[in-house]
Order: C-alpha cells, then structure tokens, then sequence
C-alpha cells in the first residue's frame, strides 16, 4: 500500500528559487547549493554571517576604488610623472593607419593583413618630400656679379636664391656664388613671394637626403625605408636621459635654455660626440632665431669639434660633417664647404648621395671639369642614379655637347630621384631638344608647368614674383610708363648717333655675347646700367643717352634688368629662350634697322622693328631672333620694373 502523503505538503507547491540576471547578462542562482538564502538572509547551514558581500559593501568598494584612480590621475597629470609628449610621440610610430592612435587596425596594418590607406601614404610621401627639401635661411644675401656674363656651365642656383643671372637673357648662366667669407643681411622675409622650389638656402645645394640625423634619436618618427641613425656610443647610452632633455628644450623651440643645457653636457662630459653635437644644432638654431652669422659661425666649429672627438658613432660623423658643409655653403664659403665634402667622402666612400654633394660643391665654384669627374664615378658604380645624371647632362649641354646631354637630362627627370625635380633641368632639357629640331622640348615643357616650375609652356622664367600680369607683346598705354617712352622716340636720333660713335671694334665697348644663345652669326652689346647700378665708366662714352634716362628710376633702377645697345651682324640666328625673371618688361627703341630681314617673335606672334619706335615685350615668354638683312642691325635696350610691382617690392628684390 502506497504511504499516504502529508495533505499538508500536499496542498504546498514547491517553489525553486528565483535566477537573477547581473549587469553582465550572466544568471546567478540566487541561493547557495548548500541551501543559502539570497542576498540579505542567513546561511541554511547555521545562523552564522553571511559568506559574500552585501549590494552596500560591493557599490562602496566601487566607489573608493573610483575614487582612487580619479585622484591618481590628478596626481600624474599634477605631478607630471608620465612625459605624455614622449610616450605619445613613440606611440605616433606605429599609428599606421593615419586615425591618430594605436589600435587593432594598426596592429592589422604592420602585419600585413590591410593595406595602408592610400591618402595616408600619399601624405606620408609628401611630409618627406617637404622634409627633405625643406630649406632654414639665415640671412637673404645679395650676391653680386661681375659687369658681364658668366659661361652657360656655371650651375645656376635655384631660383629661391634670389642670386644674380648673367645680363638676364636666360637661366643658362646664374652668376658665381659670392667669393666673399661674409654674408650680406638683406631682407628676412622668407620667400619674398619668389619662384617655386628650392634647394638649401643661399648655397644651391642639392642634397639627395635632409638631416635626419639632427632629431634625438628617441624623437624620430617611423619613416619606411629609412634608417635610423645611431648617433649614441656606449658611454652616451648610460647618459641618454640627460640629453634626451636638452635636445627636448630644443625642440620646443627654447634655443637659449638648449644652448645651456647642451653646454652643460659638454662642460661634464668633454668627450662626449652627441653632447657636442646637440651643443651645434642648439647654436645653429639660436643662429636662425638671432639672425646672426657669428652665432652660426659658433655653431660651425662646434660641428668641428663633435666630428673629430674620439668615440663618435659613423652616423654622428656624418651628420655633424653634413650639416656644416650646409652651413658653410649658407654663408657661401663654398671652398671650406667644398673641404668638409671631400672629407665626407673619404670617410665614407660608398655613399652615393655624399659624392653627389660634392658634386655640386664643384659646380658651385665653377670646376665643372671635377664635376664630371665625380658623377662618371657615381654612374660607374650607380648608372640609375637620377641626380648623378641631371647633372652629368648639364654638364655636357654646357660644354655644347647638346646631343650627348639628352638622353642623361631626360633619364634623370624621368628616374623621379630627389633632387631631380627641379625648374632648371626642365629647363634645360627642353633648350637642348629645341637646338637639335625636336618638338617634343614643349612636352618637358608642359611637364615643367604642370610641376609648378613655369608659369606656363611659353612663360618659362624662374625668378618670379606671382600674380604680375602675363602677356608677351605690351603697348606704351599697357606700361604706364608713357613719359619714359616720349622720352626716347623723341630723342631716338640723338642716342643713335652716340651708340654709332662707339660702335668701332678698337673702342672695345661692344662685347660678344656669352650665354651661348646663338646658333650663328655675331652679336655685340654694350651695358650702360646693370642691377639698378651704373656699370663702370661706360656713360662717359655716351653722356646724352645716359642724361636722358636719369630721371626714370623705373628704368635705372631696375636691379632685375640692364640698359644696353645691341648690334647684331647679318647671318645671326637666336635660340628660342626666356629671360630669367617675369619682374620687367624689356623695351627695343630701333636705331639702325634694315628695311628686311629682321624680326623678333614672342611666343607665337613675329614682329619687326621701326627706327625711333618702341617695341615692348615680356622677355620671361618664349622669343627668337632673326638677322637675315644685308647689313648691321642696332637697337637700344631699356628694361623697366614690372608695373605691377610695389614700390617695396622694387626696394627689397634681389638683383638679377
């Protein structure tokens, strides 16, 4: 028989406990398994405390452990125990993805899982671009020239250099660097509103990598490809905190306190390269701020100094060596830089881009044929270096090899090698195609303009001022220089009749012309002013002329231009060329012209001249000459200030 169930059981369902859902989503039984209660009863298994935390005691641990990491927060940021610009900077490296931080898809992206975002590569490429080439002038130095031309060898400095070109018919032959051991201080306004692109300030250099070196090595960010240099020896490392915050100083731009800092250093630890190095990068940025050359020349034996200590790491030697043969060029001692380069690359005769500086420091005191020396070494080691070749073919065109310097100006600027991209091998690439027949000069041209080089295909100078008014072909009206033009059609006769008194060979006032732009013929001229400046004794000769052009400054004092007579023999023939600078307009008041034969064409519009009228044109545009008449042709040549120009900007632009 079935035992008989307890009617009061019977009647009492039996109720399992409740679960409970936690802030995690996760069920907890609300009783223990050895019967417990809920939070809040007794244990089942005795009446003694209960073995977890209350809700109360949970919530106020909560709060004091909040509590805790608010305040150790306040601490560290009050306090400044974590350099946040260190740690964040170091972060920097590996932010690979361009989102500002170091997350899974960076991680992602240095495994090789995703591709690096194309706008960030692109970004990346050109923030070394501008690294570089970025350029740090000292002083703007006017760099005069002698009262004629310089060979279409010399290299021509870059147009941000604002230095001086030959009697300005073209780029082909920029004047020689200053001879002097002193700079000149001009203006301090940065690019003065001048040409696109540059190399190192005042010294043309072109140098194939920029000083990374100069960052503290534990501040250099991640660039692909890029070594970083080791500038520590073992002894530096055991110091590195100490210079890790002096170069800190000089990094936020607190040169005086760097300079202290550094000198410090030295005082403490005499031997030691990477203290004295930092010393010169403190000097020479101090330099930048003072705008003073005898601090820079401070900065240059302190590079001395830290190159030849014992201990110096090879990265160190090179970066310290590099950096004041830059230097050096800034002040234009181009012998002593010319001295540092050599050393370089003795030291360090693998290095490619050292013996293409030098190269350049060649070329810079007109010693083309060691110039070519050099680049056939690096070619016979490196036939695909770019830089080598752009300057082996400017080399070659110089010495009026045109053929030969084709194929090594073209290979250059197509290898896309740094130093490469630059307004005058476009420049002269085109020229030499030009002189041998071939339309394709207008493709390189092109490419030139669409780099930001020219102004346009048939605007082509590199001294510039942006935003003039651009035409080939002016009227008098056009110039606003109408009395100036009055002036000398109605005294046309009179200035003829003196150029004819001096026109005899055994005067010897007219000289050949010398930038090599002629194909054929002979060509004489002869400078009354040049530069904005008198050139010599030569208004003895001709007293009225120069009388009447006294009294027009913009004419006079155009230090972008000359005044001259020009005589040109039958049988002469003018390359197409551009003048150097879109800064003025070039005048042509005929004196003796043949009734046929001659004529000028600018761009793509030919004209002739008139005796005793005024011709104007833009002489930064394209132009080419014909002498085709039976006898001599004479013209007087008066170049003038753009319109357009400010009154300050005539006072402050560099002569050309």
């Amino acid at each position: 028989m079935a035992p008989r169930k307890n009617s009061r059981n019977q009647s009492k369902k039996e109720v399992k406990p409740a679960a409970m859902v936690n802030k995690n989503g996760v069920k907890a039984e609300a009783a223990t398994a050895s019967g417990g209660v809920a939070s809040g009863g007794v244990a089942s298994g005795g009446g003694g405390a209960a073995s977890g935390f209350s809700g109360t005691k949970i919530f106020t641990w909560f709060m004091v452990l909040a509590l805790l990491g608010v305040w150790s927060s306040v601490a560290v940021v009050w306090l400044d125990l974590v350099d946040y610009d260190n740690v964040i900077g170091k972060l920097s490296a590996y932010d690979a993805d361009g989102d500002g931080d170091f997350d899974v898809e960076d991680a992602k992206v240095l495994l090789g899982v995703k591709e690096r975002p194309v706008s960030l590569v692109q970004k990346e490429a050109k923030e070394e671009s501008a690294v570089e080439e970025q350029t740090e002038p000292i002083v703007k130095k006017v760099i005069q020239t002698t009262e004629g031309t310089e060979e279409e060898g010399q290299l021509p400095p870059n147009p941000s250099q604002e230095q001086q070109a030959p009697e300005g018919e073209s780029p082909d032959a920029v004047g020689t660097p200053a001879k002097s051991e002193d700079a000149t201080e001009e203006s301090f306004e940065g690019k003065l509103a001048v040409e696109a692109g540059s190399f190192e300030a005042e010294a043309a250099v072109q140098v194939e990598e920029r000083n990374a070196e100069d960052q503290p090595e534990d501040m250099l960010k991640y660039k692909a490809k890029k070594k970083k240099p080791k500038l520590l020896n073992t002894f530096e490392k055991t110091i590195k905190a100490e210079i890790d915050a002096a170069e800190k100083l000089r990094k936020k731009g607190k040169v005086e306190e760097a300079v202290r800092a550094f000198d410090t250093l030295v005082q403490q630890y005499p031997q030691s390269p990477r203290c004295r190095y930092g010393k010169a990068l403190a000097e020479d940025d101090l330099a930048e701020k003072m705008r003073s050359n005898d601090m820079l020349q401070k900065a240059l034996s302190t590079y001395k100094e830290a190159s030849e200590l014992p201990n110096a790491t090879p990265d160190l030697i090179k970066a310290t060596l590099k950096k004041r043969a830059e230097r050096q060029q800034f002040l234009g001692r181009m012998r002593g830089a010319l001295a540092t380069l050599e050393k370089l690359v003795q030291i360090f005769p693998e290095d490619m881009a050292l013996k293409n500086d030098l190269g350049v420091a060649h070329l810079l005191i007109g010693d083309n044929k060691s110039a070519k020396r050099v680049y056939e070494e690096v070619l016979a080691i490196a036939p695909s270096n770019g830089f080598a070749k752009v300057h082996y073919g400017f080399i070659l065109k110089s010495e009026n090899k045109i053929a030969e310097s084709i194929p090594f100006l073209r290979d250059g600027l197509e290898s896309g090698d740094p130093g490469t991209d630059d307004g005058r091998f476009y420049f002269h690439l085109g020229d030499a195609l030009q002189r041998m027949g071939d339309d394709s000069a207008y493709k390189w041209y092109e490419r030139g303009h669409q780099r930001g080089h020219f102004a346009s295909v048939w605007q082509r100078s590199l001294y510039n001022v942006d935003g003039l008014k651009a035409q080939p072909w002016w009227t008098p009206k056009d110039t606003g220089y109408m009395d100036l033009i009055k002036t000398l059609e109605r005294n046309w006769r009179t200035i003829r009749d003196e150029a004819l008194s001096v026109m005899d060979k055994t005067t010897g006032l007219f000289v050949p012309e010398e930038e090599n732009l002629r194909e054929k013929g002979e060509w004489g001229q002869f400078t009354l002013w040049q530069q904005g400046k008198k050139a010599g004794e030569a208004c003895h000769s001709v007293p009225k002329t120069c009388g009447l052009l006294e009294r027009y400054p913009e004419a006079t004092g155009c230090k972008r231009g000359q005044i001259k007579f020009s005589v040109m023999q039958p049988g002469t023939h003018v390359w197409p060329h551009t003048g150097p600078t879109n800064c003025r307009l070039r005048m042509h008041l005929g004196l003796v012209i043949p009734k046929t034969g001659c004529k000028i064409r600018c761009t793509n519009d030919t004209r002739a001249w008139e005796e005793g009228k005024v011709l104007i044109f833009d002489d930064s545009f394209e132009h080419e000459v014909w002498q085709d008449a039976d006898s001599y042709r004479l013209i007087f040549i008066v170049d003038v200030w753009h319109p357009e120009l400010t009154q300050y900007q005539r006072q402050t632009l560099s002569p050309i």
